[in-house]
This record gives structure tokens, sequence and C-alpha cells, in this order.
């Protein structure tokens, strides 16, 4: 009886003893749908994603949404009712991720966005405070975009963008600078990601006689007005944004997209950096592991900017779990808490993108050492200018 007894006791003690932390990490991508090329290549980065931080297992949970922001937040809420996540990454969409704020405001969770419109994050606000951004703002882009307009001469410029949050938050920024660097704007067009053709839309464009146009779309769907333009003999430069990055676009653009000027986050061209960049060491390690995975995108040079953002999504995670955990326990609210503020306060973390300084105003925390110019020459992305 007393052995008995005392393997009761024992047993006692070991189930009153916690289970080992563990924190979980949502993870919502456009792994299908009209944004799939950019989905894929996060996806890609994210199976790269270390299992242990700061000592406590992490687990990864990631959901598809099929490109839709009623997908994106039925998965939001899933993650976080069910699942019971620490923290969202995610989604692709800037119209996924404004259709997300209220799910993490009313939850208390933390979100690192891989959605590039400023207006995730601005203006600051209740909601917004919650979330955070990996891609460089509009203005960011926009501004080294127009310099290398302005610096070739360009004087005549269409602009032809998706007709979403992207093409609007791309012509807010691009229309302000034009303006400032004494670019006129001869013709606007938009188009749908969906859209089968863009025919009537390049044909007023290429009836303006723009010296260069600008097309504001992102993965493979910004192909099409090239394409478009190309088959209907236009001869000014293209421009596109930095949305462009996959060798999905390099493949299916061919030809048709060769000449092609952008501008991108340095992690696309790292190998071609100048020696004193701020990421180029950053970035370059982050190369070496993902085409040691991923052999077949060696090609590029670099990689993609939206593998790169989901890189750079891990390291701010993993920067801010490692100070989350010295406050509260994970799957707790308190932890949750704690990890929100950490993020908030992150300063001088090199990403592949860039630098992150983030203050409660800016929950983008990159500057001018985020962005360079690039082109499309012999079926690769190449350094031009910048960084």
């Amino acid at each position: 009886m007393h052995a008995i007894r005392s393997l009761l006791v024992g047993l006692t003690a070991v189930l009153c003893v916690p289970a080992p932390a563990q924190v979980k990490v949502g993870v919502d991508l456009s792994m299908t749908g009209a944004a799939a090329s950019i989905g894929a290549s996060s996806k890609k980065a994210v199976l790269l994603w270390p299992k242990e931080i700061a000592g406590q297992h992490v687990e990864y949970i990631i959901l598809d949404d099929a490109s839709d922001p009623s997908n994106a937040v039925r998965n939001a809420r899933k993650l976080i009712t069910e699942d019971k996540v620490d923290i969202v990454i995610g989604p692709n969409l800037t119209s996924s991720a404004l259709a997300m704020l209220d799910v993490m405001a009313e939850s208390s969770t933390p979100m690192v966005t891989l959605a590039a419109s400023a207006v995730i994050v601005m203006p600051m606000d209740e909601k917004r405070k919650w979330v955070f951004k990996m891609p460089q703002n509009d203005t960011h882009m926009a501004t080294i975009l127009t310099q290398n307009m302005a610096d070739r001469g360009f004087k005549r410029v269409g602009f032809i963008g998706f007709a979403d949050a992207y093409g609007d938050g791309w012509w807010s920024e691009f229309s302000k600078l034009a303006e400032i660097r004494k670019i006129t704007i001869v013709a606007t067009e938009r188009y749908a990601r969906t859209d089968a053709s863009v025919t009537g839309q390049v044909l007023k464009l290429i009836a303006a006689q723009p010296d260069a146009i600008l097309i504001a779309g992102s993965g493979t769907p910004a192909i099409l007005p090239q394409k478009t333009l190309f088959e209907r003999g236009y001869k000014g430069q293209i421009y596109q944004t930095h949305g462009i990055a996959s060798p999905e676009f390099l493949k299916l653009g061919g030809k048709e997209v060769e000449g092609t000027l952008f501008p991108t986050g340095p992690a696309v061209v790292a190998s071609q950096l100048p020696t004193n960049n701020a990421v180029k060491k950053t970035a370059s390690e982050f190369i070496d592991r993902y085409q040691a995975a991923y052999p077949s995108e060696r090609g590029m040079n670099g990689v993609t900017q939206f593998a790169a953002d989901a890189w750079g999504a891990y390291l701010l995670t993993a920067h801010g779990i490692t100070e989350a955990v010295k406050v509260a326990r994970p799957g707790t609210k308190a932890f949750r808490l704690a990890l929100r503020a950490s993020l908030e306060t992150t300063h001088d973390l090199a990403v592949p993108q860039g630098v992150i300084n983030m203050t409660p105003t800016d929950h983008v925390g990159l500057d001018q050492r985020s962005r360079v110019m690039a082109k499309i020459q012999g079926g690769k992305f190449l350094y031009a200018s910048g960084g």
C-alpha cells in the first residue's frame, strides 16, 4: 500500500509540472489563385524557418487563402480561435491584410504582413497598432523609381495599374512624386488581376505618346500589359514595381519583358550590391540557405522579393519572441501584448531587404537602404543603381 501511495504522489507531481512552453505561429499565404506566384515563393522561405526560437519550440500552421480576402479573414479567425496562435504572418495581398485588421485588433494578436501598401499600417490607429509590415512602403519605391525617370529625361509618362488597393497605393505615391519631379502623367488606366485582355487600355496609353510607362502590378498578372505593349509596337521604356521579382515573371514574360526597369529590395540582386551595402551580408546568407534548398532558383542571382520578405518576417518575429518570453508565457494574452511591444521597439535589425527601426508610429521601419533600382537583362534580374 505504501508503494502504491508513493507512486500516486509521484505521478501527481509529474502531472502538476507545467507543459513546456510552445510558441504557435499562424501563416496565411496566397498559395493558389491570382497571387499564387507570390504566395508560393513566400511559402518556400517559410519552410526554412527554424523550429526553435529562444529555447522555445515553435509550431507553424500554414493556411492558403487562395488570393481571396474573405478566405484570409476566415483563416485568421481559425488560427486565432481554434489554433490559439501567438502571432500571424501574412497575408500576401493588401486587400486581404486590410480585411484582417479587425480580427487582429479584436483578439489582441500581432500580425507581420507580407503585403505591400502603406495603408495597411498608416495612419496609425487602434487597429493598425497590431500590424507590422515587411515590404517597403510604396513611397520608398516610388521615390527611387521617379528619380530614375527624371535622371533619364523622361517628361511624359503613362500609368496602368491594378484596380485594387495595390494599384491605388502606387497611383497615390507615383502621382505625387511625378508632379514634384516635373513629370507629366499623360494617361492613366486600370485593370483587374484576373483580366484576360488589356488591349483597350494599352491603345489609349500608346495614343498619348508617353516616353515611358509604369505598370503598377505584382506577380504574373503584371506581365499582361507589358506583353500587350510589346505586341502593339510600343518602343518607350517600361517600368514595373517591386512586385514582379520572381522566376515566374521572367519565365512567362520572356523577351517581352527584357529591358524592364524596376525598384526592388536589395536581396533580389544581393550578389551584385556594393560591398559596403548595409544588408549585403544578411541578404547573401539567406540566399545561400535558400538556393541550397531550392537549386533551380540559382539563375536569378538573388531571391524573390517575396521570399526575402518572408525570411525578414522570421527574423523580426524571432527578435520579438526572444524579448517577449522574458516577460510572459507563450499562449497567453500577456505574451501577445509583450510580443507586440517588442516588435514595436525593434532597433537596427538587419533583414535581407533593409535595416529595421520600428517606432509606435512607424510599423515598417525601413529607410533608403531598403531599395535599389534593377533591370531585366538576359532573362535575369540585374543591379542597376542605388544602395
